[in-house]
């Protein structure tokens, strides 16, 4: 097949969605299939230049700055008349195109050309239809419910299927889609193997941050952002850090909404500043090697529709502490992979102490569980694979 992938942005720092749309291309790409990308980005962003992908980034030549985009609300949209035009220039070269992601310009803009044309697509919300924001934003979920309304709930309408990362995912988005006729597949998504040197990773891991040798940490990766819990997880901490003085806080990730600062602060007052150690985002054999310093990973989220920082660590035999809000919890829960908390202080903080409180060879034997659940279920190459399956089947009986 030929496939179009949608989505706002390329830029790595975005997370979960921008890392898959890569690696199922990476992945399509191994197996015989092609695959392009089509994203709102500047051509001339060192996200889309540095790419070893097909990007076709259609955005304005100069990135607006991140103040003006928040001032203005149809470049916070990322409202752009080039992708209407882009696509009814080019889609008809694709078998099917993927859109990525809700709530900007990049759906409704899709709809509004594939709609006169004879070109299948499909949806993938990426947790973006949790209800987690009516009560986390109700003034931003207020007007997410008008969009749905006029633009949405056209283009789920419309597609041929729409892709889930889990059957929480699923559940969740019914609070939008439930009278939407739209087919619904849910068709895991996940990680790539991590190959490489684990002794090497970790050396150069440590050649970076030399002071972390001689402590146990406690591994964050992800961006740091309100919904990921991290206020909490520091307050959690310092209630357990007395009883366990050798272990450390390790969070890694980019922030893009200024937000550092204030956990650092927070980590002050609480007089574990020099306990929590705060590397940026980190990326390649540099986070490889910090995912295999861990004796454990922690993802305190409000809401995360996957988590794919949580697979990465289970592929490398990580056990994973995550809150319930993280919709793989069931799967992680069922395997025996980690240890599964509410998402707030008390709770994260009586995780934290029963994961210090174990014997390596406890860990050990959580971690074999979550590698093999990984194995079983979050495999990015068989679940990749699933997806072309489904789209080609659904596709093929539509010709019937």
């Amino acid at each position: 097949m030929k496939i179009l992938h949608v989505i706002g942005s390329v830029d790595p720092r975005g997370g979960g969605t921008t890392n898959y749309v890569f690696s199922s291309a990476e992945v399509w790409a191994r197996h015989g299939h092609e695959c392009h990308i089509l994203s709102l980005d500047s051509p001339n962003d060192s996200c889309v230049l540095r790419s070893s992908q097909v990007i076709f980034a259609i955005g304005p030549q100069r990135a607006q700055h991140s103040m003006v985009r928040r001032l203005l609300p149809f470049l916070r949209y990322g409202y752009t008349g080039n992708l209407v035009k882009w696509l009814n220039k080019n889609a008809q070269n694709y078998d099917a195109v993927i859109l990525n992601g809700l709530w900007n310009y990049t759906s409704y803009g899709t709809w509004r050309a594939l709609r006169k044309l004879n070109v299948p697509y499909f949806v993938c919300p990426h947790g973006m239809l949790d209800p987690w924001l009516q009560e986390a934003h109700p003034t931003s979920h207020f007007v997410k419910t008008v969009f749905w309304r006029l633009f949405e709930s056209k283009v789920v309408r419309d597609a041929r299927g729409i892709f889930y990362a889990c059957e929480e995912e699923r559940n969740l988005a019914q609070a939008f889609v439930s009278k939407s006729k739209c087919r619904e597949f849910v068709a895991g998504y996940g990680a790539q193997d991590v190959l490489g040197d684990a002794n090497a990773q970790k050396a150069l891991f440590l050649s970076k941050f030399p002071t972390l040798k001689e402590r146990k940490l406690i591994v964050f990766v992800s961006r740091i952002h309100p919904k990921k819990g991290l206020d909490l997880l520091i307050k959690a901490f310092a209630r357990q850090s007395r009883d366990f003085p050798e272990f450390d806080l390790l969070i890694a990730g980019p922030d893009q909404v200024g937000l550092t600062p204030q956990l650092i602060e927070i980590a002050a007052q609480l007089g574990i500043e020099k306990r929590i150690h705060w590397p940026g985002m980190l990326s390649g054999d540099e986070k490889w090697g910090a995912f295999r310093m861990a004796a454990f990973f922690v993802l305190p989220s409000h809401q995360e529709n996957f988590g794919i920082a949580v697979i990465e660590a289970m592929a490398l035999g990580v056990p994973v502490l995550i809150t319930k809000k993280v919709n793989i919890w069931h799967e992680v829960q069922l395997s025996g992979s980690g240890h599964v908390v509410l998402d707030d202080v008390d709770d994260i903080g009586r995780g934290l102490r029963y994961f210090c409180s174990l014997a390596p060879d406890q860990l050990q034997d959580i971690g074999v569980k979550a590698r093999s659940c990984f194995e079983r279920q979050f495999d990015l190459e068989k679940n990749a694979l699933e997806i072309i399956n489904l789209m080609t089947e659904t596709l093929s009986n539509n010709k019937h």
